[in-house]
């Protein structure tokens, strides 16, 4: 593929003006935007192209396809979980959710990660490159083929750091959004970050009303630092101080994530101070059970004590709700499969 452009990858700005440096008129460039997001693999299928045109843009250009290695159903409550192998081999995976409200999807923004999160199952597998605006949006537009229904909802929550791959993100946010393309709302979509204060406080003015969900998981830096290295960067309070930002600046509520460790950070004084922490937030808390991933010695809080955290927030004004465990039986959970498969080829 050297030398030539992904086609999946480009704006109908940036196609049109493929074409016209091909000698061709700009309208071409709305009418492979059309048919890529559709999910057209082969440059031949393109039917409203001639021969010539077709032939040429075959010899400067290809599109982005992934290949589903593996696929999981849950019995439990139909959840999907995706095995994807990229182009390069690389793999990464993407979960498909099922709601009251319609299709929801999991996507990855990079292989492997960067920030090194104590309970994460991507942590330790290293990272290994960004994905492309494309590869985010065609793990979506091969989900919504696969499942043969359209998706409604996304969230960029997957293996990776959403931030960490800022240029990408935003592209593949306003590629899926196009209405000639998937014609996503930006408002159904949401973004998880583990607390990159300066990307934040650049999406707060991108015109982009996306919610902004960030992963929490502690009240306080002393217990932040030991599961999240972010936080050595960007403190509680700067991140406080960033999201109030992109509430004021958007008017749009963010969702704080806080995945409850039994015995680390699910005590009735953590629920207390991140109550104060929050008071007064365009906010909501919600609270996820942890997951269990091998060699990280951390367990799930009960359903008991994550009831009673839950009560002290609600009693102190802040919204609270708890995650509903999707797909337990298929390890839905993100990059357990992936991890799982990169350990069993190393053993």
């Amino acid at each position: 593929m050297v030398g030539r452009v992904d086609l999946l990858n480009l704006s109908i700005e940036e196609l049109e003006d493929l074409f016209q440096k091909m000698g061709q008129q700009k309208f071409r460039g709305k009418q492979v935007f059309q048919w890529v997001n559709k999910g057209v693999k082969d440059i031949d299928e393109m039917t409203n192209l001639s021969k010539d045109i077709r032939e040429t843009l075959k010899r400067t250009a290809y599109i982005n396809k992934l290949e589903i290695v593996k696929k999981f159903v849950s019995k439990i409550d139909g959840t999907t979980k995706y095995l994807f192998k990229l182009m390069d081999g690389n793999i990464i995976e993407s979960v498909l959710m099922k709601y009251e409200h319609g299709l929801s999807v999991c996507i990855s923004s990079q292989v492997g990660c960067k920030m090194g999160c104590k309970f994460c199952a991507s942590t330790g597998l290293g990272f290994v490159r960004n994905l492309t605006a494309s590869e985010m949006l065609d793990q979506v537009i091969t989900v919504q083929k696969d499942a043969g229904s359209r998706i409604g909802n996304i969230v960029v929550m997957g293996i990776g750091e959403p931030f960490d791959n800022y240029d990408n993100l935003v592209k593949f946010i306003r590629l899926v959004n196009h209405k000639e393309g998937l014609n996503i709302g930006a408002r159904h979509i949401s973004v998880s970050t583990c607390g990159l204060v300066p990307e934040i406080l650049k999406l707060s003015k991108e015109n982009l009303p996306v919610t902004l969900s960030v992963s929490l998981h502690a009240p306080n830096d002393e217990e932040r630092d030991k599961i999240m290295p972010v936080n050595k960067w960007y403190s509680i309070d700067k991140l406080i101080e960033a999201c109030k930002i992109y509430t004021e600046t958007t008017k749009r509520r963010i969702t704080f994530e806080y995945a409850l460790i039994d015995g680390v950070n699910d005590t009735f004084e953590y629920a207390r101070q991140l109550s104060d922490l929050l008071k007064g937030m365009l906010c909501h808390v919600n609270l996820i059970p942890v997951n269990s991933v091998k060699n990280t010695g951390f367990k799930k809080s009960s359903k008991e004590r994550v009831n009673k955290f839950k009560s002290m927030l609600e009693k102190r004004g802040i919204e609270t709700t708890v995650r509903r465990e999707l797909g337990a039986d298929i390890d839905a959970a993100c990059g357990q499969l992936r991890r799982s498969l990169i350990e069993a080829v190393k053993e």
